[in-house]
């Protein structure tokens, strides 16, 4: 496995970087150790003075780490800075909550001769990070701010197509003055996660991946009995009632499953459409579609961004052409997208049913998946028809009753009239094979820490 920046624009070969060695593994690990006996003493206070000088350098150079994502993966430039912003949120959440989430907890006893009980949270040590392409500065983030808070130190092995990425992130927290080893960047090959995983020194892993990925890593993590969170694929509903605002609802489709070019585990990939109005939406979103301009990443009037890399372009027009041999109808829409590069050309899939394989995957790329409900109660039925269960949204006038029918959504998230969307103060994770283990705010905070009981009893008390 390479680590090389190829210009998804352009297929390019930019810069090829040296996979590191087993012996330099070993050796980072070690110094990811020795940083943890001194990072995990100092209070939480001066741990996240680092995270607030390097939220300052993202936003005093976000021109320039945009660059560095939109080359490397290809993501609209206005997107890439957007994604350096939500970086410094992340980072900046953590620097004004930190420390009172990590406040010992005061236990209620049931009697007072249990003695005086509180849960503390203690930090385990050095944790694994994988992270993929799709947002490769706030999937560090996500991981980085709350685990540098709890007092754990970070070893990165991001994906392989962004290796600037990874070391401009590196650099980015080490000029904000992080002591040397509490976050290190490594060019890890596959085969050696499981070395990683395997050194009593290293206390989890942290994924965000596809399934398969997620899979394999679990099974690395549970032989070597290693604490693990898994963030996967999704393939969230994007139900639509009877009564929703059309004009609105089409607008928010149109973004929800084309931002980053659709490459997102949370955009609305399945759009479920009461009988009562799918046809107007149908029509009314292929317009919206077609009207999607794609092009240059860097041009601030490109709308559709390439694919992440010609292996991925293959992989989705694999899956249309499985998906039609079973009976799906794809109608390409809108003009026609640049030849060169990553492009695919904006698909939406009608007639996949239940019997069709593609009507149960995830298509990470600009396909729309649509499927006609007969009622609420089949959209939420087609909804929970799925072995993810990441994201969602409901769309419909009355806001009582998209309560109502996310609560019956199995998924990790729901949002009524809005795609799925990520933010610095909201937690993110999923159920199924979508995965386990939350990140972000508190909850994020406490995957990796030692809640342990102390319980300060008199001498005398009873047993």
């Amino acid at each position: 496995m390479a680590f090389q920046t190829v210009n998804p624009y352009t297929n390019e070969v930019i810069k090829t970087f040296e996979s590191a060695t087993r012996e330099e593994i070993v050796s980072a690990i070690g110094v990811a150790d020795q940083a943890f006996q001194n990072w995990k003493k100092l209070p939480v206070s001066e741990r996240v003075v680092y995270l607030q000088k390097a939220a300052d350098l993202l936003r005093k150079n976000a021109d320039e780490y945009a660059k560095v994502i939109t080359l490397e993966m290809g993501k609209i430039f206005a997107e890439a800075k957007g994604e350096v912003e939500l970086s410094a949120q992340i980072l900046e959440y953590y620097v004004r909550h930190a420390e009172e989430q990590l406040q010992p907890r005061k236990l209620p006893v049931m009697d007072p001769a249990e003695g005086d009980a509180e849960l503390v949270y203690e930090p385990l040590g050095v944790l694994l990070a994988i992270e993929p392409w799709n947002f490769p500065f706030y999937q560090v983030a996500r991981i980085l701010a709350p685990q540098l808070s709890a007092g754990n130190t970070l070893i990165l092995k991001h994906a392989s197509n962004i290796p600037q990425c990874a070391l401009a992130f590196e650099q980015l927290m080490k000029d904000a003055g992080l002591p040397e080893g509490v976050f290190q960047n490594l060019f890890i090959e596959h085969d050696d996660v499981e070395l990683v995983l395997a050194d009593p020194r290293v206390c989890g892993v942290a994924l965000t991946g596809s399934e398969f990925a997620g899979s394999a890593v679990a099974q690395v993590a549970g032989k070597h009995l290693k604490k693990a969170i898994m963030e996967l694929g999704g393939a969230d509903a994007f139900v639509v009632l009877d009564d929703a605002d059309i004009d609105k609802t089409v607008a928010w489709g149109v973004f929800g499953r084309h931002w980053n070019a659709g490459q997102v585990c949370v955009s609305s990939k399945r759009m479920i459409l009461d009988a009562k109005i799918y046809d107007e939406y149908l029509e009314k979103y292929t317009a919206g579609v077609a009207a999607l301009k794609a092009g240059d990443p860097m041009d601030p009037e490109t709308q559709l961004a390439p694919l992440s890399s010609q292996r991925a372009k293959d992989g989705l027009l694999k899956q249309i052409e499985e998906a039609v041999k079973h009976g799906a109808i794809a109608t390409e829409v809108g003009p026609k997208v640049p030849e060169q590069g990553c492009f695919v050309q904006p698909t939406i899939l009608t007639n996949v049913t239940p019997d069709n394989p593609a009507y149960y995957q995830e298509f990470f790329g600009p396909v729309s998946m649509i499927i006609k409900a007969e009622d609420e109660a089949d959209a939420i039925r087609i909804a929970n028809d799925s072995p993810f269960g990441l994201g969602g949204s409901v769309f419909t006038s009355d806001n009582e009753r998209g309560r109502r029918v996310a609560n019956q959504i199995s998924t990790g998230m729901v949002f009524v009239n809005h795609p799925t969307m990520v933010k610095a103060d909201l937690p993110f994770g999923g159920i199924r094979r979508s995965g386990y283990g939350r990140e972000l705010i508190d909850l994020g905070l406490k995957e990796f820490v030692n809640i342990k009981l102390v319980d300060v009893v008199d001498i005398d008390a009873p047993f």
